[in-house]
């Protein structure tokens, strides 16, 4: 999948997500800035609140099921309001909150562990009905190698931490465009 945002495009995502969580905390109808027909694709993608560098909130699609710019609404909200790790976000905290967006690519089944660049691609687990995901930033920020970063994944769905390790489990991977509201932070599709 060859995609690209401009600068235009990603500063105008990340106002759309911090104009529809300030909207909700306001009690008022958002009001957004018109958008280009790249936002109009559908493409899986994740809203990242963080609080004084920490997380606060984490919720997206893995695939595209509406078009971008609604997704991030909706992602923006879900993050905000909905992440059950954390409380709802606070009109108080708000200024506080930094959000990062991420933009993922199609996902592609690997057959092996050693096809992962970490720091590049994010890892999708599925065996029997559990899943789970880790975004690619996160082995970085964590310092994790490859295995580390599939054990996580692997936990995450709750799963054991070697269950990658079986021919039952399904290993996908994907890239993303990743930025917040002041810098970018990695472009990789």
């Amino acid at each position: 999948m060859e995609f690209t945002l401009t600068q235009i495009d990603k500063k105008l995502l990340a106002e759309t997500a911090r104009e529809t969580i300030k909207a909700k905390l306001a009690g008022r109808k958002p009001v957004y800035k018109p958008h280009s027909e790249t936002l109009e694709k559908k493409c899986g993608a994740f809203v990242t609140l963080h609080k004084n560098g920490e997380l606060r909130g984490c919720i997206g699609h893995l695939v595209g099921i509406r078009p971008l710019y609604v997704t991030i609404r909706e992602m923006a909200l879900a993050s905000a309001f909905d992440d059950p790790r954390f409380p709802p976000v606070e009109k108080s905290e708000l200024d506080s909150i930094e959000i990062e967006i991420s933009v993922l690519s199609p996902m592609s089944k690997i057959k092996s562990i050693d096809e992962i660049k970490t720091g590049i691609h994010g890892v999708y687990i599925r065996k029997d009905l559990r899943t789970g995901t880790l975004l690619p930033q996160v082995a970085a920020e964590q310092g994790w190698n490859t295995e580390e970063f599939v054990s996580y994944a692997c936990i995450k769905a709750g799963l054991d931490k070697n269950a990658w390790k079986e021919s039952s489990t399904e290993i996908f991977i994907y890239t993303a465009i990743v930025f917040g509201e002041k810098e970018e932070v990695n472009e990789a599709i």
